[in-house]
């Protein structure tokens, strides 16, 4: 298992790679859909397998909830479990954990958190994480982290940076030892920081002392400006290896792509492209619109003529327009199919563009296209 460089942009920090895990390679950039219930919401297996899914990602939080790692790890660990056969990356579920500031406790060596199924009590520490991944089963893995909220003045971003490093510590031997015993997964922890670059910068080297595979890019999208997001990241990138992966955590709008891969990111993740399509929220290339304005209930043309997905080759914007409407779950999955399409044509349109050297190019003509489109919404 390794992370190949392929190509590099002249002009910024992009590049394309490949990452070789232990269900297979993944080439990057790469946008990852999140399945955090063992499920990318609206869609099956095989609508992953058609759209050529190379990656996923999955909560250890709420797959230890529910169902309970036991019967994920009875079934066969995850991939068994869902019958998917590609690259899952879990997430440590500190995010949900820490988010939800009315049912749990935090203190040095752990968080004491109330289910927000049940109200059952439950205890996550840094080394419960690494085995609730163990029992999962899954490809990548993430540490127990501490997110500062946005705003956090310095002060208390750098008590949560503080803990999370001492629990990295404490994450990074569990999963040694998890690697002595056999594991193939790979170690991905979690640098944070907040929107301070002082304290990037310390936890980027604290990061270099730990036996990591790849680094996880987490406290960003969590209600800050982007302009913000992409100074901050690219003070973060700029201090870290070339030789691992940037995984970008929770950032994935189309536009986000591109930018954050010309900051040098390989890899990234986002509900946004399934949530915003249970609302009616179309992605084109040219920005969104809803399929529920009045003027798409008239539209026998596809969602985007230009698109080669089976939902753009079929259908008409009218009937999932009265999908949409008549609250029918069809226009769910043809939405969600449709938007994770583009987000993975983009995704190989950048990467073959580093690889060409025109990656500068086409995102200027992207960004152009935006631009110059009205308001579609």
């Amino acid at each position: 298992m390794s992370f190949s460089i392929v190509g590099k942009d002249s002009q910024t920090q992009a590049r394309a790679g490949v990452l070789k895990t232990a269900h297979g390679e993944v080439e990057t950039p790469v946008f990852m859909p999140v399945a955090t219930q063992a499920s990318v919401k609206a869609l099956s297996q095989e609508d992953l397998e058609s759209l050529g899914t190379q990656a996923i990602l999955s909560n250890s939080y709420h797959l230890y909830l529910r169902p309970g790692t036991s019967i994920i790890k009875e079934a066969g660990g995850l991939h068994r479990f869902m019958d998917y056969h590609g690259m899952i990356l879990t997430d440590s579920g500190g995010f949900q954990v820490f988010s939800q500031s009315d049912l749990r406790t935090i203190d040095e060596h752990g968080v004491s958190f109330k289910s927000h199924i049940d109200g059952s009590s439950h205890r996550l520490t840094p080394e419960k994480v690494i085995e609730i991944q163990s029992e999962l089963g899954s490809d990548c893995w993430t540490a127990l982290d501490e997110c500062a909220p946005y705003p956090s003045d310095e002060a208390a971003t750098r008590k949560a940076l503080l803990r999370t490093m001492h629990w990295l510590d404490l994450s990074a031997k569990a999963f040694l030892k998890k690697r002595d015993e056999g594991s193939l997964a790979l170690f991905f922890p979690i640098l944070q920081g907040g929107f301070f670059p002082e304290l990037r910068l310390r936890a980027a080297e604290h990061m270099s002392q730990i036996p990591a595979d790849g680094i996880s890019l987490g406290g960003f999208s969590v209600g800050e400006p982007k302009d913000l997001t992409w100074e901050i990241l690219g003070k973060t990138v700029e201090a870290l290896p070339a030789s691992k992966p940037r995984y970008l955590m929770g950032v994935g709008t189309p536009e986000d792509l591109w930018n954050a891969v010309a900051l040098g990111v390989d890899m990234m993740d986002c509900v946004w492209p399934t949530r915003v399509a249970r609302n009616g929220q179309v992605m084109i290339r040219a920005g969104r619109y809803n399929i529920g304005t009045s003027v798409c209930r008239r539209d026998f043309e596809p969602l985007e003529p230009s698109c080669s997905c089976f939902v753009c080759k079929r259908y008409s914007k009218a009937y999932i327009s009265h999908l949409h409407r008549s609250r029918e779950l069809l226009a769910h999955r043809l939405i969600s199919y449709h938007n994770i399409h583009l987000m993975f044509t983009l995704a190989r349109e950048i990467r073959q563009s580093v690889i060409q050297g025109d990656f500068s190019q086409k995102r200027r003509a992207f960004f152009d296209g935006l631009k110059k489109t009205p308001q579609l919404a």
